[in-house]
């Protein structure tokens, strides 16, 4: 089967232009970040991709703190400056012990300048970040959104058949499946997934303050989980913004859901020692319950996974975008990679190349999370005293700080080339669709 790029990048709503199957190299299921983020970097890889999903602009209270590697792959393609004026800087990391266990641990500051960085990364609010990547989106060649939901894919010796809701026919040569734990793309790959719950919600906000951030990350670790205030960049009204993650039992959800925003507000106040001065709920507010999965594999016949159709934990050191981002430059990696050697992009062994380069990270930070969440849920004071011994070491030893700093932003693994340093532009060939 021979597939044709798109003419041009179009936005196509549910139930327009269904009489004709649209044809891809690439079709990315689901149309958040992660997916978004996907269609543009294989895009502009000279790929023609075909993105299917429901754009979720809202603001409800989310925020990404982008790192410096998710920083080099939106440089790397040309997108970091939609956003210039958009963030704010992560120039330092606090941990205050808030547990109130009889063996507290030490407070411990991180910072980006002690591994030779200005900062750890930037923090931007979820719906600007989305919107700057749909505008992105509508102006690049050789990429369709669809803006609808899958209801049927059907995984051929040589191409992948999906149907969407609206009945529109999709044929490419490979699904990248950025559609999240649910994944239709995962569940008709016959990709098994193991799935979890905590007995936590997270309460996400902005919020505007009296006093500055000074860009440090501060985060209070409960027996309910972290709470967590992440720099914002200023407004004309609210000079001093911060956005909220506080993971907190259920119950206590249910309490905080019916209160009204100063109430919030005050008991956030509480929780953070007023560490930022007085404080207000600046616009909606979300309450999100904590789960966790890991799958079987991150592959099977042309399919790959990506993003939360991967991987979900708990929103704990700012892992989730940044993995999901990891996943996007790998996978174009592996693509580009085929391509050159004349392979098929849909292939098993084009796609085990991405799973190897893959799942030593994707394990590491969904045990490492997984673990830290436990280890602040747990009252067991042997849990206490080997958690604050591990804080402890980190105050104490300069090079094992730096090297948990580095981990964090960078990965102990190879990057992939999107993620170097200087990523080398790659020549690509004329029109997509040239490894068939």
């Amino acid at each position: 089967m021979t597939l044709s790029a798109p003419d041009t990048s179009t936005s196509v709503h549910s139930g327009e232009g269904l009489d004709a199957p649209v044809t891809a190299d690439v079709l990315v299921a689901g149309a958040g970040a992660a997916g978004l983020s996907a269609a543009l970097a294989l895009a502009k890889a000279g790929f023609s991709v075909v993105c299917v999903g429901y754009t979720d602009r809202r603001a409800n209270g989310r925020t990404v703190a982008l790192f410096e590697t998710s920083l080099r792959f939106y440089k790397s393609l040309g997108l970091w400056e939609r956003f210039r004026g958009k963030t704010a800087p992560l120039q330092r990391i606090s941990m205050i012990d808030a547990t109130g266990a009889r063996f507290k641990a030490p407070s411990v500051a991180f910072a980006a300048a002690e591994i030779g960085f200005s900062a750890f990364g930037e923090n931007i609010e979820n719906n600007v970040l989305v919107d700057g990547l749909v505008a992105a989106v509508n102006e690049t060649p050789g990429i369709r959104l669809v803006e609808a939901l899958l209801s049927d894919i059907r995984f051929e010796h040589d191409a992948v058949i999906a149907v969407t809701d609206a009945g529109q026919r999709i044929e490419a040569k490979l699904v990248a499946a950025a559609d999240g734990r649910g994944s239709l793309s995962r569940a008709k790959a016959g990709i098994g997934a193991r799935s979890w719950t905590y007995p936590q919600t997270a309460l996400t906000a902005l919020l505007s303050h009296a006093r500055p951030h000074r860009n440090i990350s501060t985060e209070f670790h409960t027996r309910s989980g972290p709470c967590t205030l992440v720099p914002l960049r200023p407004l004309p009204d609210a000079p001093h913004r911060s956005s909220l993650v506080w993971l907190m039992s259920a119950e206590d959800a249910d309490r905080r859901r019916a209160l009204d925003p100063e109430a919030l507000a005050r008991e956030v106040e509480i929780q953070v020692d007023h560490l930022l001065g007085a404080m207000a709920i600046d616009g909606p507010s979300g309450f999100f319950p904590m789960a966790g999965m890991s799958v079987d594999r991150l592959y099977a016949h042309r399919v790959a996974l990506i993003g939360e159709a991967a991987h979900v934990f708990p929103p704990l050191a700012a892992q989730g975008l940044n993995l999901s981002l990891r996943d996007s430059a790998a996978l174009v990696e592996a693509l580009e990679d085929a391509r050159e050697q004349g392979k098929d992009i849909g292939e098993r062994q084009t796609l085990k190349a991405y799973a190897n380069a893959r799942k030593g990270d994707i394990s590491l930070r969904t045990n490492g999370v997984d673990i830290l969440n436990r280890s602040l849920l747990s009252d067991f004071i042997p849990v206490d005293v080997a958690r604050g011994a591990g804080m402890f070491a980190f105050l104490m030893i300069g090079p094992l700080r730096r090297a948990l700093m580095r981990e964090g932003i960078l990965t102990h693994g190879s990057l992939p080339r999107l993620m170097q340093p200087r990523p080398r532009r790659r020549s690509l060939t004329s029109g997509a669709g040239a490894q068939h």
